[in-house]
């Protein structure tokens, strides 16, 4: 009953959404067609000159470089606040039940809004107060990431096995001494692992933050698109692509160091290098980038943030557009959010590496060319693809919603591709012997099992893209974030703080509905029972929170 009346929900919420937007009036702009041709046909004649090429060489260490100093300072963060977060820091903290409750929930709250708000408004936000630094790119990659990172690492934490953490408390050992080394070596592989990821996503947000101006190949992309020089854009988007691949390759090795060899990880050598070459990065990072981090207390930044601060507060706002660009932004999230699933779900399943059992050469050469093409997808940034989009749809929640799942529909895909590896395949070699064909013994015995995952990641993924409305918002795509666009381009930042402070109580109430669909009973049991077999299953890897 309770997946029946989720699936009835998902669907009527699903029609409205499109019933909504249909009702706008003209969606195709058929002018823009030429416009798109002329786009794709530049593919085949990408800039590739001696100048050219050093001016994207120097803006892909810059993106590189914003992407490691964002990651580590995200995982300092994401330590201490994951420590702060957790229940288990505050259960042992000898306070009264109700007691430590009261303060485990008020340090969530205070993470949950730089959480709400998405790096590309960050960004906006401290362009305002420290100008064109290279501390902008960093700290907005670094605070959101950071709130993220406290949330996992808490419920990594709170995951982890408490027998020698409380054996340590009983003997005398204070909290912190107790979970680092009580708690810290057993979450470890885990830490690490979502470490990584967040490396991945850090990539990714900041080739964003470029085009709004912090520099690195989204800067570049901005500046040839506002030229028309399609010819530069294919080869600042061979960059990106060749850089997501690259960090791609090094993450899925961490991950699968760590969850391959979780009983001694700190004994693996191959995944120690891993790591040494990413510390690495960190000095050449701050070098590169001239990175100066007393500007941030100086008289000129807290002058800035106070006036800003002044005029942000109180809101103002005309409450009855407000209200109608939110139901905008979350139509458009929905919509988002079932495209890219649906396309996810059918590319996953050609993406995901066959086991050794007869697949065909034809077949890996299908699966290989899928992958590359979740690369593309997820490498191109989302306003990217909302300023393709907008060639041939008018401006709106659907040119919004097509973007936003075009760019999605890489990361779930991957993430999908993933789960779909890790499957216990006995059962459908079972039927495969049976004369049952591929196709239909994955679906009666792989996709059953893995259902349950792929519908987590998809909620998951919706929570993600209600902030990222924001980001195609900004190049006219509609929705809270061109509202919010168009405020801070006029610095009218009191309008600006409304519709920040509407597009956080968006976030989280689709951070409410998608845990209440997760933890559904039935969805509960499912989980359990898949996980259950999968982890008896040979090879089983477990997959660590990568969203």
């Amino acid at each position: 009953m309770s997946r029946r009346a989720t699936t009835l929900l998902v669907v009527v919420v699903l029609a409205a959404a499109l019933a909504s937007v249909a009702g706008d009036g003209d969606l195709l702009n058929t002018g823009g067609v030429p416009a798109l041709r002329e786009f794709f046909a530049a593919a085949l004649h990408p800039r590739v000159d001696r100048a050219f090429l050093q001016v994207v060489g120097d803006a892909a260490l810059t993106t590189l470089a914003y992407a490691v100093l964002g990651t580590v300072l995200s995982i300092a963060l994401g330590l201490v606040g994951g420590v702060l977060v957790s229940q288990t820091w505050w259960r042992a903290s000898g306070a009264l039940p109700r007691t430590w409750v009261s303060r485990w929930l008020a340090t969530r709250a205070l993470m949950a809004v730089p959480r709400g708000v998405h790096e590309v408004v960050w960004g906006l936000v401290l362009l305002s107060v420290l100008g064109l630094d290279p501390l902008v790119a960093v700290l907005a990659i670094g605070l959101p990431f950071g709130a993220v990172c406290s949330k996992v690492f808490s419920e990594i934490l709170d995951e982890t096995p408490r027998a020698p953490f409380e054996a340590l408390r009983a003997s005398g050992a204070g909290r912190l001494a107790a979970l680092l080394y009580g708690l810290a070596p057993l979450a470890l592989p885990d830490l690490l692992s979502y470490s990584a990821y967040r490396f991945e996503c850090a990539i990714r947000s900041a080739a964003i933050l470029g085009i709004v101006g912090a520099g690195g190949l989204g800067f570049q992309l901005a500046l040839s698109f506002q030229s028309l020089r399609y010819d530069e854009i294919w080869t600042l988007l061979a960059a990106l692509v060749v850089l997501c691949g690259a960090t791609d390759g090094w993450s899925s090795a961490v991950r699968r160091r760590c969850t391959g060899s979780r009983a001694r990880p700190e004994r693996d050598r191959v995944l120690g290098w891993l790591i040494v070459a990413a510390v690495a990065l960190v000095p050449v990072s701050v070098v590169l980038l001239r990175l100066d981090p007393t500007v941030l207390v100086q008289d000129r930044a807290r002058d800035l943030t106070v006036t800003l601060a002044q005029q942000a507060w109180p809101p103002e706002a005309d409450w009855g557009v407000l209200v109608s660009l939110s139901l905008d932004t979350l139509m458009m999230s929905v919509i988002a959010a079932a495209l890219s699933f649906a396309g996810a779900v059918l590319l996953a399943v050609l993406a995901a590496r066959p086991a050794d059992d007869g697949r065909t050469v034809a077949r890996r050469v299908l699966g290989w060319c899928t992958r590359q093409a979740l690369l593309f997808f997820r490498a191109v940034p989302s306003p990217v693809w909302a300023l393709l989009v907008l060639f041939v749809w008018f401006p709106g929640p659907l040119a919004g919603a097509l973007a936003l799942a075009l760019y999605n529909v890489g990361i779930l895909g991957r993430l999908m591709a993933e789960a779909v590896e890790d499957l216990d395949r006995r059962p459908q070699r079972a039927l495969l012997a049976a004369g049952v064909s591929p196709a239909r013994a994955f679906l009666y015995a792989g996709l059953p099992t893995v259902w349950h995952r792929f519908v987590a990641y998809g909620m998951y993924r919706w929570e993600v893209i209600v902030r990222e409305t924001v980001v195609v918002g900004v190049v006219g795509a509609g929705g809270l974030g061109r509202l919010l666009a168009e405020q801070t381009a006029s610095f009218h930042y009191a309008g600006a703080s409304a519709t920040l402070l509407a597009l956080i109580a968006l976030t989280f109430l689709v951070d409410l509905t998608s845990a209440a669909v997760r933890r559904s009973g039935s969805a509960r049991l499912s989980s359990r029972a898949v996980r259950s077999r999968s982890e008896r299953a040979p090879g089983y890897r477990r997959s660590p929170r990568t969203l």
